[in-house]
């Protein structure tokens, strides 16, 4: 895994690949970054005792180094003609046979180019929301209660409609370290999220149908239990190096 340092969300010059999605309405890509991602959640509501952590390797030693309990974990991959036909196949599969799925997972459509990271951020925080105090009257306390019944579409066309949270995403994309590029360039990668629902490893892609179900875990093992769905990820990758993990958990994330 690569340090939010040199591996975001923002394309360089050799990464032309596959497009993250054909969309309308589009943002600049928001950096993958813990100390970005922290202000920003921070400022729309999330507690300052959670913040973002940079997952360097899965050796157990590495995971040790993350602070508990973890809440989510949002892995930025690379889209490839691969990981594509396994996304395809998986829906598909999912669509014939059902899956496993707890009516808790808060879950979104992402219908807003190139805003993977808002999307994966509103999924773990959404998802958090029993083990996360989010301050009482702040962004995230209003859309939560706000979007709560709604459909993952109707979520979706609620964040369009949405100037508050699109100023402060543009915000933090220009507090990141890296070139911002034009809304034009093509970006090949991508933000999911990995959360713990009722016993239940999901992954939630706003690309994707709906939320993909990957086993059982609990609070205390999510970390551990995310590594094998990542490793898929890494294994669909076509040898791309682009990867970077982030878990959401205790701590502010300054160091």
């Amino acid at each position: 895994l690569h340090p939010s340092a040199s591996s975001d969300s923002r394309p360089g010059p050799a990464h032309k690949q596959p497009t993250q999605c054909a969309m309308g309405k589009k943002w600049l890509p928001l950096e993958s970054n813990p100390t970005v991602m922290a202000d920003f959640a921070h400022t729309l509501g999330l507690p300052a005792d959670v913040g973002f952590h940079d997952i360097y390797g899965f050796d157990p030693d590495l995971l040790a180094m993350v602070p508990q309990p973890v809440h989510a974990v949002l892995l930025l991959f690379p889209i490839t003609p691969k990981s594509e036909q396994v996304k395809d196949e998986e829906g598909a599969k999912i669509k014939a046979e059902g899956q496993t799925c707890s009516d808790k997972v808060y879950y979104m459509k992402q219908t807003i180019g190139n805003a993977c990271g808002t999307v994966g951020i509103l999924h773990a925080v959404g998802n958090s929301l029993g083990s996360v105090d989010i301050t009482a009257g702040s962004y995230f306390a209003e859309y939560f209660a706000k979007t709560a019944a709604l459909s993952p579409v109707e979520r979706a066309a609620y964040l369009e409609e949405d100037d508050g949270i699109e100023a402060a995403h543009g915000s933090a994309v220009a507090a990141g370290e890296t070139r911002c590029p034009t809304l034009d360039e093509q970006i090949n990668l991508h933000f999911v999220a990995l959360v713990h629902v009722d016993g239940g490893l999901y992954e939630l892609d706003g690309r994707k149908d709906s939320p993909v179900y990957h086993g059982a875990t609990s609070a205390t093992t999510l970390l551990q239990d995310a590594v094998p769905v990542i490793r898929t990820f890494i294994d669909n990758s076509d040898g791309s190096p682009y990867f970077n993990a982030i878990a959401m958990a205790a701590g502010s994330g300054e160091f």
